[in-house]
């Protein structure tokens, strides 16, 4: 464990806390713990400190989708296929992250979220409530691939927003509202921060002593995220989206004026 003072300690594990409940209500937490392990441990290795993020967000992941489970109707036979699907499309992405440009990427990504938040409040209904009657098979195989594939390569190539996306997509692919969308996707982040963990810790880059401490608060945070979506609804998680949305189009912006 680092030599942090206990100020910064505790400024670390209520930031943690923060992005699970973010992350559990809608995805993006790693918009809020990312920033702040960086700044609160600026003499730590990147990599010591995107290893012990994944150690503290699967636990948080974990709790929230337990909590989830016990109420939302989620099919999760699909949400473990996408998840697995994404994990194979995250270590393509990062196969080819070294080629990319980030410069190039983040007007691209700003444009997209735009559009998104422009569409979820032109369509108030938006992942209100379940449509188009049951899934068929064919939606199910396009999230799997699409959703799955397609936004598990973004996530290693990029990263920013994932969770956020993977809530959008289920909602459109699958006809889900936002809190089982939400639900569902928290399986899928499962899945995908068990295998980024399982190569951080293969490459000893988890400061498992700071992670364990955090990760109590960031299971305290997604697992109260996750009862409040449940208990206020998918209203209540459209407007954290639209929040979540627009934070991440100003860091990107910031990002790229800052590049």
């Amino acid at each position: 464990m680092p030599d942090i003072s206990l100020t910064v300690l505790v400024l670390l594990c209520l930031a943690a806390a923060a992005a699970g409940w973010i992350d559990a209500v809608v995805g993006g937490g790693g918009l809020l713990l990312l920033p702040a392990m960086l700044l609160g441990l600026p003499h730590v290795p990147a990599a010591n400190i995107l290893g012990t993020n994944k150690a503290v967000a699967i636990v948080g992941t974990t709790g929230a989708a337990v909590t989830y489970l016990r109420k939302a109707p989620v099919d999760v036979r699909t949400a473990v296929r996408i998840g697995l699907t994404a994990l194979v499309g995250s270590m393509t992405g990062a196969f080819f992250a070294a080629g990319i440009s980030s410069e190039v990427l983040r007007p691209v990504i700003m444009v997209v979220l735009l559009g998104v938040a422009a569409f979820v409040l032109l369509r108030p209904s938006f992942g209100r409530a379940q449509a188009g009657g049951p899934v068929t098979r064919r939606r199910t195989v396009t999230a799997i691939v699409l959703v799955g594939g397609g936004i598990g390569f973004y996530d290693g190539l990029f990263g920013p927003g994932t969770g956020t996306f993977l809530v959008l997509a289920l909602t459109a692919v699958l006809h889900l509202d936002l809190v089982t969308a939400s639900a569902t996707a928290k399986i899928v982040n499962v899945c995908t921060n068990g295998g980024a963990l399982a190569m951080f810790a293969y490459q000893g880059t988890v400061l498992w002593q700071l992670a364990g401490l955090m990760a109590v608060f960031n299971l305290a945070g997604g697992m109260f995220g996750a009862r409040m979506a449940l208990r206020k609804g998918s209203e209540f998680v459209r407007g954290v989206l639209l929040v979540v949305v627009f934070s991440l189009v100003a860091k990107l912006a910031f990002d790229q004026w800052t590049a």
